[in-house]
Order: structure tokens, then C-alpha cells, then sequence
């Protein structure tokens, strides 16, 4: 499956997904959030059973102050509709896995 991008408009429907969904909060200008963005892309491509977004910090700043971004990356999986794990800053791979896992 595909990252999607995630906004005010289609964030509801995405929080509420019963799957597993990991949020890569980011902007384009951030030197980690380009390390980390290729392994999300991974995830999402490699498992089908996470539902994996996107939101740029930039773009949907009232998600992020939803969320109390204030440093990026921040990495954020939601189950049921609550968060369950958080993380700020780059991660590898299987630190990210892990926390989808939890």
C-alpha cells in the first residue's frame, strides 16, 4: 500500500482505520525528516496490514498543534483512534517497526 497524505479533510477517516496507522509528521525543509521519509515508504509498501500518512507540519499546522508537534520528524502510531506510540527524531527502521508492533 501506498503513504498517504494525510490533512484536516481526510484525517477522521484515517484515525479511525481498523488498522494499525503510522503518522510521519514532517516538513520538506527538515534534513531527518528526509532521512526517515524513505523508511516509511518502505513500511508502507512492505506491510499492508498499517495504514501509514503523511502530514507536512507546513501545510496542516493546525494537525500538528492537535497533535503538540514541536519537534520533527515525529512519528506517531494510532490504533483504535488513540495514540499508543510516539517518537521524535530519525529512527531506523526497525525501531519504527517496533512501535507499529508495540
Amino acid at each position: 500500500m501506498s503513504v498517504l497524505s494525510v490533512n484536516k479533510s481526510n484525517f477522521e477517516t484515517i484515525k479511525n482505520s481498523e488498522k494499525p496507522v503510522l503518522l510521519d509528521f514532517y516538513a520538506d525543509w527538515c534534513g531527518p525528516c528526509r532521512m526517515v521519509s524513505p523508511l516509511v515508504d518502505e513500511i508502507a509498501q512492505e506491510n499492508p496490514q498499517y495504514l501509514v500518512g503523511k502530514i507536512n507540519v507546513d501545510e496542516e499546522a493546525e494537525l500538528a498543534r492537535a497533535f503538540g508537534v514541536a519537534s520533527i520528524p515525529m512519528l506517531v502510531v494510532m490504533k483504535n483512534g488513540k495514540i499508543v506510540s510516539q517518537s521524535v527524531g530519525a529512527r531506523p527502521k526497525p525501531q519504527i517497526l517496533a512501535m507499529l508492533k508495540g
